[in-house]
């Protein structure tokens, strides 16, 4: 990876991608099946002497942008950046893209989140910057940590007992753990070691989808003695009648991930959260189209009384920073966000960010 984002170049206006393959310092389960490494690309823009970079967060099987054809959609946005030329930069830098641009790109939602992070890393590079900042916050200027909760990954039940006691270990408060994939009494005992390793922890568990309507009220009825803060996406996201009956009639509160995917058109996403009416939205920039999407989500929750948190979706250090100084400067932000998945690389790029103490920390 060049290390000489924001130092002065030429004046010659560039755009370019290049692609990148993270591993995982362990087979990583998930929803997808199990993974060993992960696709990323970077876009990189020098304008004016300057160099603006941003993540393109790409998760395979998820992601509503994942084609064969990504590489060319990423060529033709740089094509469009440098025929569009220096004057546009700037005024896309300071006022923002255009909403006829911004609407057509959102088909793309990680490539215009990178869009949106090289924007805003360039400003910050051409005001005298490294290009690392990109929102000012307590949190950028590291005076402050953001509450997160900490992940159990799936696994066999002997995994996840032993990532339990490490989570406690490191000071979480809060603890997500993945249901769905294991026998419902494993899943019980696990969580029943957590209520007795901390009595007060939040807990939150994530469904993934796995469940239909009837299954998942029976579990969430299952689980009420253990006082979960929610069950995410407990039904798939083509479930919208079963998840609006689990919202309505769930012990427990139903927050929605997948379902948001995909979901561009503004009316789209009035009816989607009229007719589930979820206690919460989970909103990841990577997969939703950066941080202007996330926020019309933001304003569209609230208006309905419907909670939020941020969480990242696997991306390295430059896209989980970006992620994190962007959630620090949000108005109303409240509870645990989900941005604890960057130390999971062997070759990860330079750390942006440090967990300590159950908290996400700036670094440099």
């Amino acid at each position: 990876m060049p290390t000489n984002v924001g130092s002065p170049f030429s004046s010659t206006m560039t755009a370019r991608f290049w692609s990148y393959t993270y591993h995982f310092k362990r087979p990583a389960g998930t929803s997808r099946g199990v993974m060993h490494v992960k696709p990323a690309y970077f876009l990189e823009v020098t304008v004016g002497g300057w160099m603006g970079q941003g993540e393109c967060g790409l998760l395979p099987g998820l992601s509503v942008d994942d084609h064969p054809d990504y590489a060319e959609k990423l060529q033709a946005l740089c094509d469009l950046i440098q025929t569009s030329g220096e004057a546009a930069w700037k005024a896309w830098a300071s006022e923002g893209l255009p909403d006829a641009v911004w609407s057509h790109w959102l088909a793309w939602p990680s490539i215009l989140f990178a869009w949106e992070q090289a924007l805003l890393s360039w400003s910050d590079a051409s005001s005298g910057g490294n290009g690392k900042r990109l929102f000012d916050s307590a949190f950028a200027r590291k005076e402050a940590g953001i509450p997160i909760n900490g992940l159990l990954w799936m696994g066999d039940s002997c995994y996840l007992s032993e990532q339990s006691e490490v989570r406690i270990q490191e000071g979480f408060d809060c603890i997500k753990m993945k249901i769905g994939a294991l026998a419902l009494d494993q899943e019980r005992a696990i969580l029943t070691d957590l209520r007795h390793l901390r009595p007060d922890i939040q807990l939150r568990v994530d469904a993934n989808g796995a469940f239909n309507a009837d299954e998942a009220l029976a579990v969430m009825e299952t689980l009420r003695s253990f006082k979960l803060h929610s069950v995410e996406q407990p039904c798939p996201a083509t479930d919208r009648d079963g998840l609006a009956r689990v919202a309505a009639q769930g012990a427990i509160p139903t927050a929605l991930d997948e379902s948001l995917i995909g979901v561009i058109e503004p009316a789209k996403r009035d009816e989607l959260l009229d007719e589930i009416r979820p206690q919460y939205i989970v909103l990841k920039p990577s997969l939703l189209g950066g941080f202007r999407s996330c926020e019309d989500w933001i304003q569209r929750a609230e208006a309905r009384g419907i909670g939020w948190w941020i969480t990242s979706a696997l991306e390295g250090a430059v896209g989980l920073s970006a992620i994190a100084q962007w959630t620090a400067t949000l108005p109303r932000l409240k509870g645990y966000q989900g941005l604890g998945t960057g130390s999971l690389y062997t070759n990860n790029l330079p750390a942006r960010t440090e967990v300590k103490s159950g908290q996400l920390w700036m670094l440099g």
